[in-house]
């Protein structure tokens, strides 16, 4: 089961796939209720529920044994008008990230049953995940065999970097294991160095100082104190991973046709993206990830992001 479930998942168009064992997540639990007591994690309230689920697998979906982790490959062929407001390369695509790896994990699902029965699936809970529910995909990922947890916070995959998008499957049948993968940043600090805000210390992520969640997630204006760091960034950041030499090594252009850039984005320069109508964001984004960030939203950090010295 266990090779047929990974090379599955490969003839589907994942990248990679790995599984662990579906256990609770003591160590992570542990960091988790100290990173909250802090309030690092800003106005994401919903990271403080649902809090046991989050840290056991078993608990969220009852039953479960086994959780399969895909990657999929998001870094782009082309950048953007080096003159634009920066979008952050996973918001590129034309079609919504979810639902391309939601499509391919039911595929996924369907021929795991096909061969191995419905049973292994509980279908009266949610067992297929994409930034969808309390789940920790980097840990499980890591777990799972497909890399480590960088410095920057993210899954480092040997081979193809941190610009993968991570998808979970859960089972409730054992398998074969796969073993995880030793951290291998070493000394090197080029991502903390990096951060303009100083967001990331070794490991852990203040969100309140994340030009990420600045510009995508918080419900607030940006801080007056971090509008001149944004770094022309307008939704999301790549700054620590653009810096990773994992990435300078590995990251490759990925080869999946879902994931094609949204018609004429990244040739916007500064003056379109400043004009950009709602009626454009509406017909350009109608599918993208970009427009969970809503209009508004992306114009007022476009505002804020071009605005002169």
């Amino acid at each position: 089961m266990h090779n047929f479930i990974k090379q599955t998942a490969l003839s589907i168009g994942f990248d990679a796939c790995g599984i662990a064992k579906a256990e609770a997540l003591t160590e992570d639990a542990a960091f988790m209720e100290s990173w909250l007591a802090e309030g690092q994690h800003g106005d994401m309230s919903w990271l403080a529920r649902n809090f046991e689920k989050r840290t056991n697998p078993q608990l969220l979906v009852p039953g479960c044994k086994s959780v399969v982790v895909v990657l999929l490959n998001y870094f782009p062929e082309e950048k953007q008008n080096p003159d634009a407001p920066k979008i952050a390369k996973y918001a590129y695509s034309e079609t919504d990230y979810h639902l391309v790896i939601k499509a391919k994990l039911n595929e996924l699902e369907q021929k795991i049953t096909e061969v191995y029965g419905k049973d292994i699936v509980v279908p009266e809970f949610q067992h297929l995940f994409v930034d969808s529910a309390p789940v920790l995909e980097r840990r499980w990922a890591q777990r799972a065999g497909l890399g480590w947890i960088g410095k920057h916070t993210q899954l480092i995959h040997p081979g193809l970097g941190s610009y993968c998008f991570i998808g979970i499957l859960m089972l409730n049948v054992e398998t074969q294991y796969d073993e995880p993968i030793r951290p291998q940043c070493g000394s090197c600090t080029r991502c903390m160095d990096a951060c303009p805000t100083k967001a990331i210390n070794n490991g852990s992520l203040d969100a309140r100082r994340c030009i990420s969640f600045l510009t995508i997630e918080s419900k607030s204006d940006i801080p007056d104190e971090f509008q001149s760091k944004l770094s022309g960034c307008a939704l999301g950041c790549d700054i620590c991973a653009d810096v990773c030499p994992w990435n300078a090594k590995w990251a490759v252009p990925n080869n999946h046709t879902e994931l094609k850039p949204a018609a004429g984005m990244l040739h916007w320069d500064k003056s379109e993206w400043q004009n950009l109508s709602q009626e454009q964001f509406n017909v350009t984004f109608r599918h993208s990830a970009i427009k969970r960030a809503g209009f508004v939203k992306l114009k007022k950090n476009i505002s804020v992001t071009t605005q002169p010295e």
